[in-house]
Order: C-alpha cells, then structure tokens, then sequence
C-alpha cells in the first residue's frame, strides 16, 4: 500500500503529500512520517520534530528561515484546524526565487506540505486552536535564523483572513527587498 501520495510543484524540491489513511468502525490510521516511504525526503536526516499551537483564527507566524549552514527542509502537516500555508523561494539561482508558493493544510485532508532547503516558511490559521506538527532535516541554529515580513505586500501573497495576531518579533523581520538571497 502506497502510504504517501506525492506531488511536485513548479518549485524545484517543493511537494504537496497526501497520507493515505485506513478507516474502520473503530477510527482510523495514519502514518504520519516514514522516511522509507516518502522520496521526497530523501536522505535527509531528521533532527528535530516540533509542534506549534495557536490559539486565533487569523495568527500569522513566519516567513521563518535558517541561513546556511544551517538551512532545513521541513515536512509540516495540521494535525488539528486549518491553516493556509506558505512558502518562499529564497535560492537566489532559482528559477522561482522570491516567489510564493500556498496550500491550505487540513487535519481532515491529512495532508502535508514538503519543503526544500533555501525557502522561508510560515503560515496563518484559518481555524482556532491549530496544531502543526514539522520534522526539520537540521537543528535550530539560533545565530543563524532570519525571516521575511509576512505583510510586505511586495510578496502579494493573498492571506485569507485578516491578520488577527502577528508576534513582536515577527513585526520585525526584513522586507524581501532587502534580502539578498541564500547563496549569494
């Protein structure tokens, strides 16, 4: 049985995952990670496995990155609620660099989202009390972290809800105008 069903996108390394769950009378079952069975991954290793949770329906966290040598990919899935998820393309020598890539998140759906070293991440919970839960190919790199302002309205990414919360540190992060690229 095929646990995984993965698709690519037009950004190169970046892939939507459907889990393939077996229901009985009794519930369901579902294989949350195998790095066996999902080939996107590859043979990246897994170094660390986080959970978020998110009280507000229209939150905004992100758009979070490592610089290298400290880049990650990241396999996020909803567990609980709906988010609309984002990605940018942040390789400079892409041929989607600084281009913005969304997908909804459902726990219903149980689906998930593959992404690449080289983009930012974040998201904003279209539902309240949102869990998600990411697998990192890379530990948290402190002195290495960066971010893109979620608003900058030069990324025109067309959030779904209103920005209900957006943390201080998150009000913070550069423009991508001022970014330069990841491998520059």
């Amino acid at each position: 049985m095929l646990r995984f069903i993965e698709n690519k996108t037009n950004f190169d390394g970046l892939f939507t995952v459907t889990k393939t769950v077996i229901t009985d009378s009794r519930g369901y079952f579902e294989r949350l990670f195998s790095p066996k069975e999902l080939k996107c991954w590859g043979n990246r290793p897994i170094m660390q496995v986080n959970r978020t949770f998110t009280k507000i329906k229209g939150t905004i966290r992100g758009l979070h990155f490592q610089n290298p040598p400290f880049l990650e990919a990241k396999f996020i899935y909803c567990i609980k609620g709906t988010v609309m998820d984002v990605a940018l393309d942040l390789r400079e020598n892409s041929k989607t660099f600084r281009q913005v890539y969304s997908t909804t998140l459902d726990e219903k759906k149980h689906n998930a989202l593959l992404i690449p070293e080289g983009f930012a991440h974040g998201f904003q919970t279209l539902s309240e009390n949102v869990e998600i839960l990411y697998f990192h190919s890379n530990d948290h790199a402190p002195m290495h972290e960066g971010g893109i302002h979620a608003l900058d309205p030069t990324l025109k990414i067309a959030w779904q809800l209103p920005c209900a919360h957006l943390s201080d540190r998150d009000r913070k992060l550069m423009k991508i105008e001022d970014f330069k690229g990841l491998f520059s």
